[in-house]
């Protein structure tokens, strides 16, 4: 099992390389700029002591006033974990940075967050629906998706 990390330390961490990007940490999260996703990721992958090599998963959440994305990330060399977070604020037009070149492994991630939420991922090599077919209308797991049928 994975040693989570403080989120106040990552944070402290963060802003000492990337004035700015933080908005708010808590014990095992860090809440950073949506447009600070790509250079934060690529600092916590690539500085020594961190090493957040593997990214475990992307999620996102619908709080209707705002979506929130959430990746899990471990640092297999240090056998630790931080959890960062980031809002996508409307409900038309989402956008999130990609981390495709980051982490190679938020390919198919992303095009399922964008599938079933609709927040589409500027500079995604490939995003397209993963899940459900294209054409097929709305975003489902979106809480004002209506359920119409196909």
């Amino acid at each position: 099992m994975t040693k989570s990390l403080a989120g106040a330390d990552v944070a402290r961490r963060i802003n000492a390389e990337l004035p700015g990007s933080i908005v708010e940490s808590h014990d095992g999260d860090v809440r950073i700029e949506l447009s600070s996703i790509q250079n934060v990721a690529r600092f916590l992958k690539d500085t020594e002591g961190l090493e957040f090599s593997f990214l475990s998963s992307i999620t996102a959440v619908d709080y209707v006033e705002h979506f929130e994305l959430v990746y899990h990330l471990v640092s297999l060399k240090f056998n630790q974990s931080i959890i960062l977070k980031a809002n996508c604020y409307g409900r038309d037009e989402l956008t999130a940075p990609s981390v495709c070149d980051v982490w190679r492994g938020a390919d198919f991630q992303e095009r399922e967050v964008w599938d079933l939420f609709g927040i589409r991922f500027e500079g995604h090599p490939n995003l397209k629906r993963i899940l459900l077919w294209e054409g097929f209308p709305g975003h489902p797991l979106r809480k004002d998706y209506l359920g119409q049928d196909p």
